[in-house]
């Protein structure tokens, strides 16, 4: 069992539904919210994902509020110290953040490293929400053996799982983490809000639709109900849950507890 928590590290305000959802006959302002994720157990943290810098921030439009490693030091965890860093996919929100983990091991689907690298990316709409730095740094971090490649769905501790997922990029896995209310399905970009698996609204940045709306299938299937999904990107995730600890409200909210 594990004490899991989002961590809201960035944000962006105003972005637009004809923007987030591909054939939403309903334009308006849409917020996305920027999470990474942190599982405490007795066998030490477990990171799922890292966010992405300030620079990065500043050169794409979004709003860092915070290093993750600030409400990660405030539950206890030094991120020096993490030894398992699961990577749900390399786009730039998902991975830019790797240094803050001298000493991780980073997990990785195996088809999310050929794609990052491989002859997609000579289109400038597969490779647009990748940074090139992010992904040699992860190419590094293979040559320097602190990558763990997973082909499929895969065990990466007792009580914590991958899932190859795929539809956003080739290679996207979800992660299941068993809590005290059961199994927790953290979709990141499987499902960026609650409507994507609840309406089957496709987010644009995409490899394959079907992929998409066939994720939305097996996210239903990995959790014992609806409650247990997480979505990836939805600032209603901060409103349906507790804070982490008084200290920590309106940055990281508890999600091994029943949502509101």
């Amino acid at each position: 069992m594990y004490e899991l928590h989002a961590l809201k590290y960035a944000e962006m305000t105003g972005r637009r539904r004809s923007d987030t959802f591909i054939s939403d006959p309903h334009d308006g302002p849409i917020d996305i919210d920027y999470f990474v994720w942190l599982a405490i157990g007795t066998d030490g943290p477990c990171v799922i994902d890292t966010g992405f810098s300030a620079e990065t921030a500043a050169r794409r439009g979004r709003s860092v509020l915070r290093s993750p490693a600030e409400p990660m030091a405030a539950l206890g965890v030094d991120a020096a110290g993490v030894r398992d860093v699961i990577v749900t996919h390399l786009h730039y929100d998902h991975v830019g953040n790797f240094a803050l983990f001298p000493n991780a091991r980073f997990h990785l689907q195996d088809r999310e490293m050929a794609f990052a690298t491989g002859r997609d990316m000579t289109h400038g709409f597969m490779r647009a929400a990748f940074e090139v730095d992010d992904v040699v740094g992860m190419v590094r971090a293979v040559y320097a053996e602190r990558v763990v490649f997973h082909d499929g769905d895969a065990e990466v501790r007792p009580g914590i799982r991958v899932h190859h997922i795929g539809g956003h990029t080739r290679g996207l896995q979800s992660v299941t983490v068993a809590t005290r209310r059961g199994t927790v399905v953290l979709a990141s970009d499987a499902s960026h809000y609650y409507e994507n698996f609840e309406q089957g609204r496709v987010f644009p940045i995409v490899d394959s639709v079907s992929g998409v709306l066939n994720g939305y299938r097996r996210l239903r299937e990995l959790a014992a109900r609806p409650s247990l999904i997480v979505p990836g990107h939805d600032p209603d995730v901060m409103r349906r849950y507790p804070p982490s600890t008084p200290d920590l409200t309106g940055i990281a909210v508890r999600l091994d507890v029943e949502p509101s």
